[in-house]
This record gives structure tokens, C-alpha cells and sequence, in this order.
């Protein structure tokens, strides 16, 4: 099978988190919905087929790394949301209270932005559409990137989205947070006027989470548990930075991207804090993915000029 360097590495982070899964499983009793699991691997590796076959026998590479970019994400995605919950309960102090007082240190208010927001049930409408397409937004780039760009921006978009989810899992295994909604208690007529994704049901599951841990595992009823830093801030910022290499999504990517940030807060239930620190590890991951596919690059560039 011919895999591009990226490919590669995160069908390999991939295994590696099965791995690391698997016995986390086993040891804690946890009942996994096998059958829906199933389906979602099936479905991304039929997506990795389709890309090899496109990639081998069609020779047109633009459809191959775009399909087999879908797939890959799909499986670390599932991977990585399975580890995540192993993780479960955390063994350190969560640092919601550390990051409600560092969002007052620079002036700002959760419950009164919230109250200030609710006063406009249009727009709080907006934020909530605006929240739930980060996930199109991806798939809207790895179409762009893999029929508009070349390849090694595909990838380096693939890598830095995979090792920003690492890093926020690192960080957060020793430094837990869940956000807002387990913080404050919201007015019910507030709540009433602004449905909210992360509600205060959200927040007690993830509380009961995060003392009792998990006893069942399924893909159809798995929350986000990182509060900090905010994966949504990430994906924002990988659709502004990538989309900015395709002319007529660039401006729409930064309008809803400007919207995502008002949308984490109140749709997301996230600390000021946490918007701040998916920009620091989207960054970091950026510069990583670089790095890694600028060393790929180098031995390839060589054996070419040996053959030359």
C-alpha cells in the first residue's frame, strides 16, 4: 500500500492508541458498543481503500489524498476519543476554578456575557449553527486542500489537526477542566431563551464523569471533555490558516471563524482561557507539522538526486 508520509505517521499514532486502549478496556470492565464502532471503522477504512485504489490504479491523486485524508481522520478520530475516555476518572484536580479566575483577570465575565448574549435570540441562534460546523468546516478543507492545493498542504493540515489533539489530551490528562457548565448555574429562563450545546445537564454528566469514570462506551453518546484547551479553537484556526491558501473560501472561513469564537464561549460553555490556549497549541502543532514533513521531505529530495 503507498501511503504519503503524514498518512503514515497517523495510521501509526492511530494503532498506538488502540493499543493503549485496548487493555484500559479490558482492566476497568467497560461495556463498548462493538456494532457502532464497527461501523464508523469499516466505514473509514473502506475510505483508505478507496484512496489506494484511486492512488494505484486510477493514478489520479488529488481524489486519493483527499479520500484517504477522510478516512484517516475518521479512524484517529475514534481512536483518540477512545483514549480520551480511558482516561476517565481523572486523578488530578481540575483547573476550572484556576481558569474562571485568570478569565477575571483580564476582565471578563462568563454568566454576564452569557445574560448579555441571551438578550439577542437571533444571534444566539447564529453562534449555535456556527459552533456545530467545525466538523463540516474540516471536511469542506480536505476536499479544498486535496482538489485545489497540493499535497503537502493536505497533509501538513492532517498533521497538524492529529497533534493538536494529542497535545490537548496531554495537557489535559494532567491538568483536567470541563468547562463553564460545571462551574455556574445558569437561570432556567435564560436557558430557556438560549439553548446552550454544553447545558447544565452537560456539565453534571461530565462531573459524574470525571469522579465515577466510565462504564459504557459508544460513538453515539460521547461527549467533548476538554474544556483547555478548546479543540474548537483549533479547528477555527486550522479553517482560517488552510482555507487562506483558497482564494473564494478564504473570506467565508474567517467571517465564521470570527463567529466561532463568541460561539465556543456561549454554545461551547468554554473559559475565556480556553480560546487562548487552542491558539497556543494550534500554533505549536503548525510549526510541528512543518518540522516533521520538512524532515519526510529531505531523504525523498535525496534518493531523487542520487537517481538524477
Amino acid at each position: 500500500m503507498l501511503f504519503l508520509p503524514a498518512e503514515r505517521l497517523i495510521l501509526l499514532l492511530t494503532v498506538i492508541l488502540l493499543a493503549l486502549s485496548a487493555p484500559l478496556i479490558a482492566v476497568k470492565g467497560v461495556a463498548v458498543d462493538v456494532g457502532a464502532y464497527a461501523v464508523l471503522i469499516l466505514g473509514g477504512l473502506a475510505m483508505v481503500g478507496l484512496g489506494q485504489y484511486y492512488r494505484r490504479v486510477r493514478s489520479d491523486e488529488k481524489i486519493a489524498t483527499s479520500v484517504t485524508a477522510t478516512g484517516v481522520f475518521i479512524l484517529f478520530t475514534l481512536a483518540g476519543s477512545v483514549f480520551n475516555y480511558m482516561l476517565l476518572p481523572v486523578f488530578f484536580t481540575p483547573i476550572d476554578p484556576l481558569l474562571v479566575r485568570l478569565d477575571a483577570a483580564v476582565g471578563f465575565d462568563w454568566p454576564v456575557f452569557i445574560t448579555w448574549v441571551s438578550g439577542f435570540p437571533f444571534f444566539g441562534s447564529v453562534l449555535q449553527v456556527v459552533y456545530f460546523s467545525s466538523l463540516p468546516q474540516m471536511a469542506v478543507i480536505i476536499l479544498a486542500l486535496g482538489l485545489f492545493a497540493d499535497s503537502v498542504q493536505l497533509q501538513r493540515f492532517m498533521l497538524t489537526g492529529v497533534l493538536g489533539a494529542l497535545l490537548a489530551v496531554l495537557f489535559w490528562s494532567f491538568f483536567p477542566s470541563f468547562g463553564t457548565s460545571t462551574v455556574y448555574d445558569l437561570p432556567a429562563d435564560l436557558l430557556a431563551r438560549m439553548p446552550m450545546a454544553a447545558d447544565p445537564a452537560y456539565g453534571r454528566e461530565l462531573v459524574r464523569l470525571s469522579r465515577e469514570g466510565v462504564t459504557a462506551l459508544s460513538p453515539h453518546n460521547v461527549l467533548g471533555l476538554i474544556a483547555f484547551p478548546s479543540f474548537h479553537t483549533i479547528m477555527a484556526c486550522m479553517s482560517v490558516v488552510f482555507l487562506a491558501r483558497v482564494r473564494f473560501l478564504a473570506i467565508p472561513a474567517v467571517i465564521i471563524n470570527l463567529l466561532m469564537v463568541p460561539a465556543i464561549l456561549v454554545q461551547g460553555g468554554h473559559h475565556l482561557m480556553d480560546v487562548f490556549g487552542g491558539i497556543a497549541v494550534f500554533y505549536l502543532s503548525y510549526v510541528l507539522s512543518g518540522q516533521i514533513l520538512r524532515r519526510h521531505a529531505a531523504p525523498a529530495l535525496e534518493r531523487r538526486a542520487a537517481a538524477a
